[in-house]
């Protein structure tokens, strides 16, 4: 097997009984471990108005965490352009850039667009009974159609965006970020725009999909490496994986496709350990899919107290199938699977338990393992 890094998601996931505040401190102290444990890259998501989250913007975070560690790469998964401009991505992390240059990954994706559902590229071929060719469980798509027409979505947009604004198209403003870092920006009338700090910055450009719909064709088109979401999409991931491919063009950048894939997962010394860390995993995915925002994570009794009835469980079935619990062995096994199925150059792992030692120690189990496999956990 290729020798494949593995990187860190952190959506700053607050449990209950706890605060924003103490959520943010485990980020920090999480990416010092797994820089220690030796990770490849440290990523934050971008979420808002979600009680359970406390990643409200990527770049404040990142600010915070390059301060406290040294060698790990840095970076976005994803920032949400949909309420934001060219200029104010390149300028923040241009700033970040300035006190920490070479170590940030600018994770761009997008916002309040179409959700994964309806494949602009043809749907991957082997894909039997749920399963692709080497038995990774690929589930039918999910909706997330009842989400964009949700009352806190809405309400959401109304804050993130000014009164009367509109999203500047997607490919144009990933152009006109590229344009701005390189310093060749030109407006249609010829005006030149130069960004102090953040023109020259030595930013790794990603982007972020579901699907193997519009992200997934400009990352190829423009010769950027992708980030394909297993973890929250995971009926899509080949679709998006395959359409990337097919609409690679070489750059600058890349001279071939470059893919990371994402996973949930949750290592602990043994099977049922794990199993019983991520009881509330099933609660949280519920808040986030019936559009009232992700909770603070539960405990497990906090989880196995709520009545669960047949819709509540189709809701979360695919993601219960298709997050990764155990020992460090099977866990390992599973992302090994995932790799091959989707020919992955990186994977990209997120862990979510109540207790922060726990999700440390899940870090750091599977870090060993995957060493004793003979990965060395370097990136391109």
């Amino acid at each position: 097997m290729p020798d494949i890094p593995l990187g860190v998601l952190d959506l700053v996931p607050v449990s209950s009984g706890a605060t924003a505040a103490g959520a943010l401190r485990n980020s920090i102290d999480l990416a010092r471990q797994t820089e220690r444990f030796g990770y490849a890259r440290y990523w934050f998501a971008e979420h808002h108005l979600n009680p359970g989250v406390a990643g409200t913007s990527p770049a404040v975070v990142l600010a915070l965490t390059a301060s406290a560690t040294s060698t790990i790469r840095l970076g976005s998964g994803a920032v949400q352009l949909g309420h934001r401009t060219a200029l104010s991505t390149v300028e923040e992390f241009g700033l970040i850039d300035a006190l920490h240059p070479g170590r940030l990954d600018l994770g761009l994706g997008r916002s309040g667009g179409s959700p994964p559902g309806e494949p602009r590229t043809p749907l991957p071929t082997g894909v039997v009974d749920g399963r692709a060719p080497n038995g990774l469980r690929i589930p039918p798509r999910f909706s997330f159609a009842h989400l964009l027409g949700s009352p806190r979505i809405a309400l959401q947009r109304k804050l993130l965006q000014l009164p009367g604004a509109t999203s500047q198209d997607y490919a144009e403003q990933i152009d006109d970020i590229l344009a701005l870092l390189a310093g060749t920006y030109r407006s249609p009338e010829g005006e030149e725009a130069h960004v102090v700090p953040g023109e020259g910055a030595d930013l790794q450009v990603w982007i972020l999909g579901s699907s193997g719909g519009e992200s997934a064709e400009v990352a190829g088109a423009r010769g950027l490496p992708f980030a394909a979401n297993y973890h929250v999409s995971p009926g899509t991931v080949l679709e998006a994986a395959e359409g990337y491919r097919a609409a690679f063009q070489p750059s600058d950048a890349l001279d071939k496709p470059y893919v990371s894939v994402s996973a949930d997962v949750v290592v602990a010394e043994d099977d049922d350990t794990a199993r019983e860390l991520a009881t509330g995993y099933g609660l949280w995915v519920r808040s986030i899919r019936t559009a009232e925002g992700a909770i603070p994570f539960p405990t497990p009794e906090e989880a196995r107290a709520h009545d669960w009835t047949d819709a509540d469980r189709e809701l979360v079935q695919d993601r219960l199938d298709t997050q990764f619990v155990g020992s460090p062995g099977r866990v390992a096994d599973q992302l090994e699977q995932l790799q091959e199925a989707t020919g992955a150059d990186e994977l990209l792992v997120t862990t979510i338990t109540h207790d922060h030692r726990d999700r440390v120690r899940s870090y750091e189990l599977l870090a060993g393992e995957w060493r004793r496999r003979g990965h060395s956990g370097q990136s391109s």
